[in-house]
């Protein structure tokens, strides 16, 4: 899987033009692609078991927040609450954005992050959905 075409990227946007883009690995990419078409699995996947567990012990996720990058690695830290006291956790932002798309939270990117590693559209590699790369 050396050939850059063939490694999944997911791409976060700020809503205007700038996009960044983060590669994951391959289960990283089934976890977020199941969490965004909201796919119920007959056994969870461990994104879905965290998710479960914070539930079960009352603990709220509030948010990803992408902070850093460092030699073209990206750095994260999930929010949690409980009660009053937030908790931060450094995660890899893979993890983070499945989470956080299972518990509906949002996702920051801190301004450095997008001014050192932001994008436009046309600067991006032609791209497939993970859907039409999982079918050939």
């Amino acid at each position: 899987m050396g050939d850059a075409a063939t490694v999944p990227l997911v791409v976060l946007t700020d809503g205007n033009e700038r996009l960044l883009p983060i590669f994951i690995g391959i289960w990283e990419a089934v976890s977020i692609n199941s969490a965004q078409i909201k796919e119920v699995l007959p056994r969870p996947f461990t994104h879905d078991l965290f998710i479960e567990l914070c539930a079960k012990f009352s603990i709220t996720l509030r948010y990803l927040q992408i902070d850093s990058i460092e030699g073209g690695v990206y750095y994260a830290q999930l929010v949690m609450g409980s009660g009053q006291q937030d908790e931060y956790l450094d995660c890899r932002p893979s993890d983070g954005i499945a989470l956080a798309l299972r518990g509906d939270v949002p996702i920051f990117v801190e301004e450095s992050v997008l001014a050192t590693a932001g994008q436009k559209p046309e600067e991006l590699p032609d791209m497939v959905d993970l859907f039409t790369f999982l079918q050939k």
